[in-house]
């Protein structure tokens, strides 16, 4: 399946795994771009030596195209910035704010740079800044999410820019990928889909809540903090949102609570301080498989629907 994306990233298949914080590493990005698509390993908040070596490792592990996720509200954001320049990374993807600072030394130093966007506006002022590609993201993703769905979006943003849209929300077969180009987008990004890879390092009760999710098992906190975030429906989260929602827990009573709630879900699987982020479409994962098994499926599917 060749599009832009493909040629652009220099991949097989037009799929980025979503940059998830504290669980797109080496393993699971190695496994993902040796599997044909554009693996990414999450930039976060994380150590800039603790990425050094992950950035290492996955050149240690495949010698197909990577790339970094950068959070540009990060305290660490300008060194992870010069970090992707001095170890060569050949792509990055950025969420949570402007990238427009650091276009000019990515640009220059060959890398190609594909922000996440939640609108058309944001998509329009990346693509005038040099963008390579933008993300169009749904608030059906895992994690951080807007508000606009990617029923939505996708297109808009397709109809307002030149460079090409990679689908992001939602997705998690063929379905979703022939659904999605359908829409014009000549891409997806995927992230909850691999929680359930073998490959993915995240604790077995978090693989398991992924699995055995139903369409409903899903709930978004911090709408009162500005930065809503979707999760898996756990006795935490939804004691977060209902606190909210009462008013019983504040703004700043939720950022302490939740202060390394994804790293105690990632690493412990502490079902009592865990946020479990995931997205919606969680309730349709049903299994655990490899990654290069779950891109082969999801592109066989897509292909005969598009053929059709």
């Amino acid at each position: 399946m060749t599009t832009r994306i493909t040629e652009l990233l220099g991949v097989k298949y037009p799929i980025i795994q979503g940059g998830m914080a504290w669980i797109a590493e080496s393993t699971l990005a190695s496994a993902v771009s040796n599997a044909g698509g554009l693996g990414l390993i999450a930039g976060g908040s994380a150590p800039i030596d603790y990425l050094r070596d992950q950035i290492r490792k996955t050149k240690e592990l495949t010698d197909k195209p990577f790339g970094v996720n950068i959070m540009l509200m990060s305290p660490n954001a300008e060194e992870l910035a010069q970090l992707v320049i001095d170890e060569k990374v050949p792509v990055v993807t950025t969420g949570a704010g402007n990238p427009g600072k650091f276009m000019t030394a990515w640009k220059e130093a060959g890398i190609k740079v594909i922000p996440v966007i939640p609108s058309v506006a944001l998509a329009k002022r990346m693509e005038r800044a040099g963008a390579d590609a933008v993300v169009a993201e749904g608030t059906e993703s895992g994690g951080h999410i807007g508000e606009n769905t990617t029923m939505c979006l996708v297109p808009q943003v397709v109809d307002a820019v030149e460079i090409p849209v990679i689908a992001a929300g939602g997705i998690a077969d063929g379905r979703g990928i022939a659904a999605s180009f359908m829409l014009g987008a000549e891409g997806v990004q995927v992230g909850t889909r691999f929680l359930a890879s073998e490959e993915c390092q995240i604790h077995p009760t978090y693989k398991q809540l992924v699995v055995d999710a139903k369409d409903t098992d899903n709930v978004v906190t911090g709408r009162t903090t500005g930065h809503p975030c979707r999760n898996v429906k756990t006795k935490f989260a939804k004691k977060l949102a209902g606190g909210e929602m009462n008013g019983t827990i504040t703004p700043d009573e939720f950022e302490e609570i939740t202060l390394g709630s994804l790293r105690k879900a990632v690493q412990d699987g502490n079902l009592e301080e865990g946020s479990f982020l995931c997205g919606l479409i969680a309730g349709m994962v049903k299994d655990v498989k490899p990654c290069k098994e779950i891109i082969e499926e999801m592109f066989g599917q897509a292909e005969k629907l598009l053929n059709r």
